[in-house]
């Protein structure tokens, strides 16, 4: 057998000689050329890690750069908007929606528990809905937020700027009395607002450590 010729080290040579780097070859995680630090091949191909070929979302959606929390507060409020329109211009109109809601009242007329519909009758009320928003804008002041309270108050103030000339408008009649004025719900409009809101700035205030 031969012996594989290895070279000697001379006295002045202080080690082993480092490994160079080969010209035009390049890691798969080196600095781009730019200095981003972006992962990259010198050859084009793309890099070994998954993370250099994906590839940010639409738009409005999660992924994009920079980051969005979900759909837009534009497409989740139309089609809500465009719901309440149809059904009040049904209302305005006496459409088949009306007749439905009549038949469907008639047959659940005293067929619930009357001391549970009158506790969800009393949450819609102002005197139950109002001071637990307010208590909730106090917490959120408390605890530093200054906007969101503002907004929160506005909100419940518009709702019967809003829904008193509705119900003038469409004199929609209640069920199982000859009153009108019944829509929309003065009770509905509240309880969604009071307790929406109040929700909202319970989840957006910091909490103590």
């Amino acid at each position: 057998m031969r012996e594989t010729h290895r070279p000697r080290e001379t006295a002045g040579d202080s080690g082993p000689e480092l490994p160079r780097r080969r010209p035009g070859r390049a890691s798969a995680h080196g600095t781009g050329a730019s200095g981003s630090g972006t992962p990259h091949r010198s050859d084009g191909r793309p890099p070994h890690t998954p993370r250099g070929a994906r590839q940010p979302g639409p738009a409005g959606h999660p992924g994009t750069t920079p980051p969005v929390p979900g759909w837009p507060a534009s497409l989740v409020l139309a089609p809500l908007v465009a719901l309440f329109g149809l059904i009040t211009w049904q209302v305005a109109a006496d459409g088949p929606l009306v007749r439905l809601d009549e038949r469907l009242g008639e047959s659940l007329f005293r067929r619930g528990p009357a001391a549970l519909t009158q506790l969800f009758s009393d949450l819609g009320g102002v005197p139950v809905a109002l001071p637990v928003l307010v208590c909730a804008i106090a917490y959120a002041l408390w605890r530093g937020a200054r906007r969101l309270p503002v907004y929160a108050a506005l909100t419940m103030a518009a709702v019967p700027a809003l829904v008193i000339p509705l119900k003038v408008a469409t004199a929609r009649q209640g069920p199982l009395t000859e009153a009108v004025n019944y829509y929309p719900s003065g009770h509905t409009a509240t309880a969604a607002v009071a307790y929406g809101a109040s929700a909202l700035l319970l989840l957006a205030v910091d909490r103590p450590a």
